[in-house]
């Protein structure tokens, strides 16, 4: 099949380009630079010079595949509020072409910020009332106009080779102010997802184009934030600090206002629906090996 991925040349995009190809299918990628598009054409992949902004180059992109993998965002957390607006245009773009087609449109979303169900985020898990990214909800609104769309969520921390995530930026921060910091009591859990396996997710849940459904893309199920920050001090032989809701601002700048969230979650709908199991590195074993 053709399938057009955004994000084409991203961390977790050009995992999911390798992917898709290495399943045989031929892949567009979207590219919003040359450098992008080298990226994308060497991964023997079709190029598309545009942005998530361009939206008349997206559905020039939907209308010529068999489908989209939307893996694209624009990764700015001090402007969220404009990032999750281009995120719903181009959903909405998407969806455009595609309604009245059984074409899949898998969408990017995650699990940070889910309300716990029994004390943990499920696949039944559903995002509260006013929740800042809109990537879900706009899929999901689509579905239920017969678009054939659904859900991948994935980890706060999707690890691996080259990452330039929420982990790296937790040991720059570390390093930048001596410490190796942890919200309050440190009890807090993140979830975390191998960049290969989460990659290997999204080609199932194309694949098998099951309309409306949310899958939870996640490996490691729940790593309490202070065991992520004892490594870090381990390994840059710094001391371990709990700080106060009040000062996390100082230490953790942008990411202050959810390295407090208390994310763990099952995948065991996941499992069963994709026919996924994780089956690459740990974050903490990843981070032992890569991160250093």
């Amino acid at each position: 099949m053709k399938v057009f991925v955004t994000g084409a040349s991203g961390f977790i995009g050009s995992a999911i380009v390798s992917e898709f190809i290495g399943a045989g299918h031929h892949v567009v990628g979207l590219a919003r630079s040359a450098q992008s598009a080298k990226k994308i054409s060497d991964a023997g992949a079709e190029v598309l010079l545009g942005s998530l902004e361009n939206l008349e180059t997206l559905k020039q992109g939907t209308k010529n595949s068999d489908g989209v993998v939307h893996a694209g965002f624009f990764h700015d957390f001090i402007q969220f509020a404009k990032a999750a607006a281009m995120d719903k245009a181009a959903i909405e773009a998407f969806g455009e072409v595609l309604i009245g087609t059984d074409k899949p449109l898998v969408v990017t979303a995650g699990v940070l910020g889910l309300p716990l169900i029994d004390g943990i985020i499920t696949e039944e898990s559903r995002l509260p009332a006013g929740f800042p990214r809109l990537s879900e909800t706009t899929a999901l609104a689509l579905a239920e106009k017969g678009v054939n769309a659904s859900v991948i969520r994935l980890a706060p921390s999707v690890h691996g080779p080259n990452d330039k995530g929420f982990v790296p930026f937790i040991i720059e921060q570390a390093r930048k102010n001596g410490v190796s910091a942890y919200p309050t009591d440190g009890n807090n859990r993140w979830t975390a997802v191998h960049r290969l396996d989460a990659a290997e997710a999204f080609r199932l849940a194309f694949e098998k184009s099951e309309k409306g459904a949310l899958y939870n893309v996640i490996g490691d199920t729940g790593i309490e934030l202070k065991r992520i920050a004892e490594l870090i001090g381990e390994k840059l032989n710094l001391p371990l600090v709990s700080l106060p809701e009040e000062e996390l601002a100082n230490h953790f700048e942008w990411m202050s206002g959810f390295i407090a969230l208390d994310s763990p979650a099952t995948n065991f709908k996941t499992q069963k629906q994709l026919g996924w199991k994780p089956k690459h590195l740990g974050l903490l074993e990843d981070m032992q090996q890569n991160y250093f």
